[in-house]
């Protein structure tokens, strides 16, 4: 028989050229996310600035990220997709570029606010061009966002460590020119996207949050978050690597997450039910995250790579519930999830350093299991609000089915 996740990654591969013009400048926009890894003890170096300090470049980034949810769909409706898009990349072509030429951590993270807002613009506008304009349907243009975000992550840690080994300017310098790549290719291919029939509100994205589904959602994904990024963030200061073996660390990192969110979590969501894999997968991402604060060194290299694993199975479904779970437009409704999440996101960063001056190193890995915990427990207690979109990922195999699976 054949297997309806091949034929769907051959789909996948069918797209138009707006299509890959953005899913190729998303794959740039998310390896800004990852590419300050393995230079954030090279950074901090270099300006002379403790960790704790260091790392507001991720607070600032997301904090404003967060903030900027309410407004892309505010923005988009009315000026269109496109210019969206391209008012975005062109935010993150001058911040990135500004970053690269600071003075101070001050600057530096003042930058990164900017930058944080433009991705917001693009990446936000980003997935319901894709959606639009997909060959495929939802599922592919989801898988194919997935993919970018995967490969993104993958991408801008090993970006950072090739750049940064030289200095920890020129990856800011990189990210600057590969976003003004990304200009001209959506300048070229993209045309103007139809804008929606009404306009949207700032207040929408909260309104939208009213919805016991997508609340719920918005809530896990919270507490999920402030796990991921104390990995992300925290983490290179305790391995303590240079650049080139940060980046490789990260890079491992990243393939994981972009396998298991594109190939490993649809088949999972189709044996067992997004609620089950998304709750499951959670609590193995606490377990490792928990092993990665009290292992030794090549203990917690390899529960970094391995938290990829999680992270990626978490993202997709976690995607594809908020832009099912309720009957709010999809922009609105990943506006007011993203609006929730993100601040976790800018959080994690913010109180993991602090955290281990008041304690001690092993202590924010216990905190960010503590929290992967919580987004499973919100996901076990809400699981009837997040019904409405599992029922169509719940499995579909007989008993027998499922006899033949294990037994092969």
């Amino acid at each position: 028989m054949d297997d309806p996740f091949d034929a769907g990654a051959a789909g996948i591969l069918r797209q138009p050229k707006a299509v890959w013009a953005t899913a190729g400048a998303s794959v740039v926009a998310f390896m800004g996310i990852g590419l300050v890894d393995p230079i954030l003890p090279s950074i901090a170096k270099g300006l002379d600035a403790t960790a704790g300090q260091v790392s507001l470049l991720f607070t600032s980034y997301f904090l404003i990220t967060a903030v900027a949810m309410l407004v892309t769909g505010f923005v988009s409706s009315r000026i269109g997709g496109r210019r969206t898009l391209l008012l975005g990349l062109a935010f993150v072509v001058v911040f990135a570029g500004l970053a690269g030429t600071s003075g101070s951590v001050a600057e530096l993270v003042g930058f990164r606010a900017g930058w944080g807002l433009g991705n917001a613009l693009f990446v936000s506008t980003a997935l319901a061009v894709i959606v639009g304009a997909a060959a495929g349907g939802s599922a592919a243009a989801i898988l194919l966002y997935e993919s970018a975000l995967g490969l993104g992550m993958a991408c801008g840690p090993l970006l950072g460590a090739l750049l940064g080994n030289q200095s920890w300017r020129y990856p800011f310098f990189g990210t600057a020119f590969l976003m003004a790549v990304g200009f001209l290719c959506i300048t070229a291919f993209l045309k103007e996207q139809p804008k929606p029939a009404r306009r949207t509100s700032l207040l929408d994205p909260l309104r939208a949050l009213g919805h016991g589904g997508l609340a719920s959602a918005a809530a896990s994904a919270f507490f999920y978050n402030y796990t991921f990024f104390t990995v992300l963030a925290f983490t290179p200061f305790v391995l303590n690597m240079t650049p080139y073996r940060s980046g490789a660390v990260f890079f491992g990192w990243g393939v994981l997450l972009a396998i298991f969110s594109v190939l490993v979590a649809p088949r999972l969501q189709e044996r067992l039910g997004s609620l089950k894999v998304l709750g499951g997968s959670l609590v193995l991402l606490a377990a490792d995250v928990l092993v990665l604060g009290y292992g030794d060194h090549t203990t917690a290299v390899v529960c970094t790579i391995l938290s990829g694993a999680f992270i990626g199975v978490n993202n997709t479904v976690y995607t594809e519930l908020a832009l099912g779970v309720s009957d709010a437009p999809r922009p609105v409704a990943s506006a007011g999830y993203n609006f929730v999440r993100w601040f976790a996101a800018a959080a994690a960063p913010f109180f993991a350093p602090r955290i281990e001056e008041w304690t001690d190193i092993h202590v924010p890995f216990v905190v960010a299991a503590v929290t992967a915990v919580l987004g499973a427990a919100v996901v076990l207690v809400r699981r009837r609000s997040l019904t409405h979109e599992a029922e169509e990922l719940e499995p579909r195999h007989s008993a027998e089915d499922s006899v033949a699976v294990f037994a092969g």
